[in-house]
């Protein structure tokens, strides 16, 4: 009996010392200082905003837009210019090919919700889609009156006018498509970049093209579902250790707010974590469903105290204001 009620004290005291060596080593209150500000992700750059609520993936969404509150179109070099302008540390892009080998900057699957045209950006050379009106087809009103018909025209742009105009630029580029050939395409591009300028850059999207972009570029930073799973997975299994999984390394994480606190040591501890292996980490609102941002000061007061790590917003106009004062 006594040697159970030994065994016994002897479990509890292990238990009690895993726990104290678990709580220390994944609190953030004993960690390095973390005094930047919040690095600020615009998606799309400065974008016209809509509700969340019942979109689908075919979902047109120049088609219920909330009234204009800028006069900016999302991917054009004037929205992107904006973004920077209110303090966006990096800006979202959408990437299509083109029919003459080139990479148009434009979101949607098909043309007919925001342009006067139809089909697919594949269909067209560049110089044809400059002459197509991007603004067409947003209204907020059900069609009564369009805001920025007419006002679109010329401004669908190149991934590489954007890159040559803004050449400190940081950008996360999406491919948006599952085709391998398209990662093969990208990559082949930016390996004929200077070196300086390719660490400012980021590529996600699906799997298949962005481990295409990996093989071709393997210091890029690149972030997929599947290299974000590879990672956060296996760290919600040993990350209570202070190991980082080797698939956590030279990445990036978009974190949905409401799985980061799963995340041992979330915020600061787990930040620094990633930073130690130059991963970046991105918190985006919601679920991760859809691409929700944090775009309202309700939405910031949601964050976790003092928070400086990267946040996905869609009004930069907004939120820049609120966490940048004084940097």
């Amino acid at each position: 009996m006594m040697k159970f009620k030994r065994y016994i004290k002897r479990v509890f005291i292990f238990i009690f010392i895993l726990a104290a060596f678990i709580y220390l080593n994944n609190s953030s209150l004993f960690t390095k200082t973390r005094n930047q500000a919040p690095l600020l992700l615009a998606h799309r750059g400065m974008a016209q905003t809509f509700p969340m609520e019942g979109i689908m993936n075919d979902t047109c969404t120049a088609e219920r837009i909330y009234p204009p509150e800028h006069p900016y179109l999302e991917n054009t070099i004037p929205s992107m210019e904006a973004a920077f302008q209110a303090g966006a540390d990096i800006v979202e892009l959408d990437i299509k090919p083109t029919k003459d080998g080139q990479f148009a900057i434009f979101h949607d699957w098909t043309l007919d919700c925001r342009t006067n045209a139809d089909g697919m950006v594949k269909d067209y050379t560049m110089a044809e889609l400059k002459k197509m009106d991007i603004g067409y087809g947003y209204t907020a009103d059900n069609g009564k009156t369009f805001p920025f018909r007419g006002k679109g025209i010329g401004l669908m742009t190149s991934l590489d006018e954007v890159l040559k105009h803004f050449p400190e630029g940081s950008f996360l580029i999406h491919i948006k498509s599952t085709d391998e050939d398209e990662g093969v395409q990208l990559a082949q591009y930016l390996s004929k970049m200077p070196k300086n300028h390719l660490e400012q850059l980021t590529v996600y999207g699906d799997a298949s093209p962005v481990s295409s972009v990996k093989k071709q570029l393997p210091d890029l930073r690149v972030m997929s579902m599947a290299s974000l799973k590879s990672c956060l997975l296996p760290y919600i299994g040993i990350g209570w250790t202070g190991i980082i999984p080797g698939a956590c390394k030279n990445t990036q994480l978009h974190i949905p707010e409401k799985y980061a606190p799963l995340l041992w040591g979330f915020p600061n501890k787990f930040l620094n974590r990633m930073d130690s292996v130059n991963t970046r980490v991105i918190l985006v609102a919601g679920d991760g469903g859809w691409s929700e941002g944090f775009d309202s000061t309700q939405d910031l007061k949601r964050l976790p105290q003092n928070y400086n790590g990267g946040i996905w917003t869609n009004r930069i106009d907004v939120i820049a204001p609120l966490l940048k004062i004084g940097d």
